[in-house]
């Protein structure tokens, strides 16, 4: 399978924290094809082992299944859904966006409404609408419709309903890019080792990352790794308003290698793993440090006695909105840049 392709029916898929359940299917079929193992923990996380030689490092290689999205709050009188998020959300993005609400009985579709924009008082249209005021029609017109005609409950998760696209050149446009292109990337790590390696490599697809790095947490316990990268996106600041002080990050120039976040002050033997691996092999890479977002490596690191820990990130545009942008190519040095660095870990850890 093409990595365009396998990006798009992850990215497609339905994974808000908490409910991974589509996107975990398809990572077990998918990493299933080049591990030695498959297993689902008791959280929820895809564990797959690919075994290398006795005694060799435990690599651990996580990219997180689930998205940010909206989960059921309410249900009113007059049949409008009501809703929380799971995850960071700006409430700007979310005023008319479709979604769908993932019932026990299939899908429905619905479109963010707010008060109309005609009748909003001055005062009111210089504020940002916060999402208690929005609301989800989904065409009902009293609780009762809502509740069991159209099978939306209390507790339901919502996506937005946007599909991947190509857009010019290498560029695509899609839902959870965040971390759906990580997984990708993992998938694609996977069926590039050669038959040989030395390590012991444990991919991951973890849980609930976008509500305080939850899955990534117990699974690293579980394994406890000798050294461990995060595969996520980061900030591409290569758009009108952004200063490059704020976000250096450019799509299209390389995967970048984080220095430091809000969570990690990546391990300096992991950097020059990183660094040494992408001058030998060529690929072209960026450096990053001061955002204030973090990954899975940040609870990875402090786990038992703490596990020496990077983040290799693809470049996106507009990253924890319902559409977001990146380059194949930084995707295909992402990949390259992981595998080959596998390939001499036993060199560095």
């Amino acid at each position: 399978m093409e990595l365009v392709e396998l990006l798009e029916k992850l990215s497609n898929a339905c994974g808000v924290a908490g409910r991974e359940d589509e996107v975990r299917s398809l990572m077990k079929e998918w990493l299933g094809r080049y591990a030695d193992e498959v297993r689902e923990d008791k959280l929820g996380n895809v564990i797959c082992v690919r075994k290398g030689a006795k005694g060799a490092p435990k690599v651990m290689i996580a990219a997180h299944m689930d998205e940010i999205g909206l989960i059921v709050k309410n249900i009113t009188d007059k049949g409008f859904v009501q809703f929380a998020k799971l995850g960071g959300i700006d409430d700007r993005v979310l005023v008319a966006q479709r979604v769908l609400i993932h019932t026990s009985e299939g899908p429905v579709p619905g479109i963010i409404g707010s008060k109309p924009p005609h009748i909003l008082k001055e005062e009111e249209r210089k504020k940002v609408i916060t999402y208690e005021e929005l609301f989800i029609d989904i065409g009902a017109r009293s609780r009762e419709e809502a509740e069991k005609e159209i099978g939306v409950r209390i507790g339901d998760p919502i996506s937005f309903d946007i599909k991947f696209a190509r857009l010019h050149g290498d560029l695509v446009v899609g839902k959870a890019f965040d971390d759906r292109v990580g997984c990708a990337a993992l998938i694609e790590v996977m069926r590039n080792l050669p038959d040989d390696l030395e390590c012991t490599v444990y991919a991951v697809g973890t849980v609930q990352e976008e509500v305080g790095l939850r899955g990534a947490t117990v699974a690293a316990y579980g394994i406890y790794p000798d050294v461990a990268l995060a595969i996520d996106v980061t900030v591409a600041g290569d758009v009108p308003g952004v200063k490059e002080v704020e976000a250096p990050v450019k799509v299209g120039k390389g995967p970048s290698i984080t220095i430091a976040d809000a969570g990690l002050i990546a391990h300096p033997k992991v950097i020059r793993w990183l660094l040494d691996t992408a001058e030998a092999v060529g690929v072209p890479y960026q450096l990053e440090t001061g955002l204030p977002g973090t990954t899975d490596a940040a609870r990875i690191a402090l786990t038992r006695e703490g596990v020496p820990c990077g983040v290799v990130s693809v470049p996106t545009r507009y990253i924890h909105s319902p559409s977001s942008v990146l380059s194949l190519e930084d995707v295909r040095n992402a990949v390259k840049l992981v595998v080959e660095a596998l390939k001499n870990v036993g060199n560095y850890f």
